[in-house]
Order: structure tokens, then C-alpha cells, then sequence
């Protein structure tokens, strides 16, 4: 019997799932897309949905509750400045899981996890910025 078996495990520790679920709703967050494997991006699907309920809000006690999740600022402030209006009118159902077939090493189940009416132009958005700014200071 499988009784109160909510969840998968991923043959990891509390703790240590705690923060793969904080840094990859961190990365959906500011990328609006990333890849990893099916049965994390299946499990990191009912993270962010709660986390983008918690922005749609918007209060104070919601802005706390989402940075007790996730690791960094910035992701809270997109969240709630970005994501949360763009989805006030949508009920649930704020990202979808794509399967992209199977990583080369080890054949696990790849997919793509990504925000529903995502801005293509937030992948590697921060990446350009650094490159940017780098040159920048190096011609000066």
C-alpha cells in the first residue's frame, strides 16, 4: 500500500530537496524555461504553481512566505513584480512540462519545463547583461 506517498523522493534528503526545489524554481523564474529531467520537472511544476499563487497575491505575508522558498531577491521581486500580474487572470495551470526525449549518458527521461505565455527573451537575459557589461569595462 502506498498510503501518504505524495510526492517523489528523488532519492534525496529533505534538505537537500528543499533546495533543488529553491534553486530550480529560481532558475524557472528568471529564465522562464529551463531543461532537466522528467520526474524533477513534474515535482518543480506544483513548487512553482504555488509560488506564482503566492506573487497573484501580491501582500506582505505572501512576499515573505515566497522568500522562505527561494534563495535570492531578485527571483521574489520578479515573481511578484513580473509574473504575478501576468497570470492574475489565469486560474492555475502557469507552466508546462514538454518532453524532449533522452540525455545522452544515461538515457533519463529528459523535458522542458516552461512558464505558459513566457517572454522569449528572458533566457539568457542576465547572461547578455554580464557579456555586456563586461566589455564595457574592459574598453574603458
Amino acid at each position: 500500500m502506498r498510503h501518504a506517498k505524495g510526492y517523489r523522493r528523488l532519492n534525496r534528503t529533505h534538505e537537500h530537496r528543499k533546495a533543488l526545489w529553491a534553486n530550480m524554481a529560481g532558475s524557472l523564474i528568471e529564465h522562464e524555461q529551463i531543461k532537466t529531467t522528467l520526474p524533477k520537472a513534474k515535482e518543480l511544476k506544483r513548487v512553482i504553481d504555488k509560488l506564482i499563487t503566492l506573487g497573484k497575491r501580491g501582500d506582505l505575508h505572501a512576499r515573505r512566505q515566497a522568500a522562505a522558498q527561494l534563495k535570492e531577491d531578485k527571483d521574489v521581486a520578479k515573481l511578484f513584480e513580473i509574473l504575478g500580474p501576468r497570470y492574475k487572470d489565469r486560474n492555475g495551470g502557469y507552466c508546462r512540462v514538454l518532453k524532449a526525449g533522452f540525455r545522452y549518458g544515461d538515457m533519463a527521461p529528459m523535458a522542458i519545463i516552461e512558464l505558459v505565455d513566457r517572454d522569449v527573451d528572458a533566457k539568457g537575459a542576465a547572461d547578455k547583461a554580464r557579456v555586456a557589461a563586461e566589455e564595457a569595462a574592459a574598453e574603458e
